[in-house]
């Protein structure tokens, strides 16, 4: 089922100064964006920005509402002792998964509907074997560069951006996992969320917002608002710049999955360095 359940009908729509019946929300060019057509090969690089951040919304609000329904489902799952703790990686294993089936399905519904129906082309899914070269961007950014963004900010406020106030989530997941509860977490961490986040993050919003400005200022922007979607303050900076890092990988290669091996490799070595700590 694809998204048009989330938007009710309307009786009528504007069109060229007149009211046209049997219209709905559902349709692309009630926004005035017109649905491309074709074999795949698309004349427009992107979805359309309005239709993008319409579905990024209505995916993220519903992954949300399913995600804490999940959690609800099973409130002791993170209460203390063994059994609860691995019972919480199973919890979050099935309110991640959640999110992610609404996300797919925005994302399926804007390439049927304002894109070329060819989800290679409109979010430059594209795979070599040579995007194997940002396994390494991933881990430098992870050990170097984003240790080295809270240097300066340690500072200043120290207590603020301690380094057991940014590894907190982390140490917990890690704490939480053992058996073959590790293995969902890696496939959590390392394998879900970078391929997720990446088709939403920065190959349906950045490159939707590059339509609109320059390529430096989307990634910028799409930078933003992965950082911010994390609701993590303290970990605001870190996420942006890996943000700068994932989204420079898309633009120098125009390929996503150069963008998705720098990402599961910085979660890889997100996850390798508290479980040596």
């Amino acid at each position: 089922m694809g998204l048009e359940s989330a938007f009710p009908k309307v009786g009528c729509c504007a069109t060229a100064g007149r009211w046209m019946p049997g219209r709905s929300l559902c349709d692309v060019s009630f926004f005035g964006v017109s649905p491309r057509s074709g074999s795949g090969r698309s004349e427009s690089p992107a979805i359309d920005l309005r239709v993008a951040a319409l579905v990024w919304l209505v995916t993220w609000f519903f992954g949300q509402l399913l995600g804490a329904f999940i959690v609800g489902l099973f409130p002791r799952s993170v209460s203390d002792g063994e059994a609860g703790e691995l019972r919480s990686i199973g919890v979050l294993a099935l309110a991640l998964a959640a999110s992610w089936v609404a996300y797919s399905a925005g994302l399926w519904w804007a390439s049927r509907t304002a894109g070329s129906r060819d989800l290679r082309q409109d979010y430059r899914w594209r795979w070599s074997w040579a995007d194997l070269g940002a396994v390494p961007v991933g881990i430098v950014a992870q050990l170097v560069i984003v240790p080295g963004v809270y240097v300066p900010l340690r500072r200043v406020w120290p207590e603020v951006f301690s380094s057991d106030r940014l590894e907190e989530n982390a140490r917990r997941l890690v704490e939480s996992a053992s058996g073959m509860w590790i293995v969902v977490l890696v496939l959590l961490v390392v394998v879900g969320a970078p391929l997720v986040e990446e088709f939403v993050y920065r190959g349906l919003l950045q490159r939707s917002i590059a339509t609109q400005v320059s390529a430096p200022v989307a990634l910028l922007v799409g930078s933003a608002w992965f950082a911010l979607i994390h609701f993590r303050p303290v970990e605001f900076p870190g996420l942006f710049v890996a943000g700068l890092i994932f989204g420079g990988c898309l633009m120098v290669t125009g390929r996503l999955g150069t963008a998705i091996a720098a990402h599961a490799a910085f979660n890889m070595a997100g996850l390798a360095q508290v479980w040596t700590a």
